[in-house]
């Protein structure tokens, strides 16, 4: 988890492909869904300049397809104006069969936190 959100942040897309499976699967909040990397980061463009994750906690538990695991933090950047961000919350969901993703579900307070600033 920790090399895929790394590649991520770094917008290295081809280790961050690397490591997932071949249907990996993305939900973003509001239903949002991506089967791309670079369809998320298309996606992502409009919403923030750019955003990193201060990694809190990793819990992982067996999964009837494989292994959950979820990550906990809070998501800090800065807004498409220039006008920075930190403390915002995050939940990420990731499903983890044959040592690759296959699936991310991401929940976030990104939204309430653009609605109040």
């Amino acid at each position: 988890m920790k090399a895929f959100l790394a590649a991520m942040e770094a917008r290295d897309l081809t280790s961050a492909e690397a490591l997932t499976g071949p249907d990996f699967e993305m939900v973003f909040p509001g239903g949002a869904r991506f089967t791309t990397l670079a369809a998320l980061v298309e996606w992502a463009k409009p919403r923030y300049h750019w955003v990193k994750k201060r990694l809190e906690r990793f819990d992982c538990a067996p999964a009837p397809d494989g292994i959950a695991v979820t990550c906990f933090g809070t998501l800090y950047g800065e807004w498409p104006n220039g006008a920075a961000f930190e403390g915002i919350r995050f939940v990420d969901w990731f499903l983890v069969r044959d040592g690759k993703l296959v699936k991310q579900y991401v929940w976030n307070d990104m939204g309430e936190a653009r609605a109040a600033g």
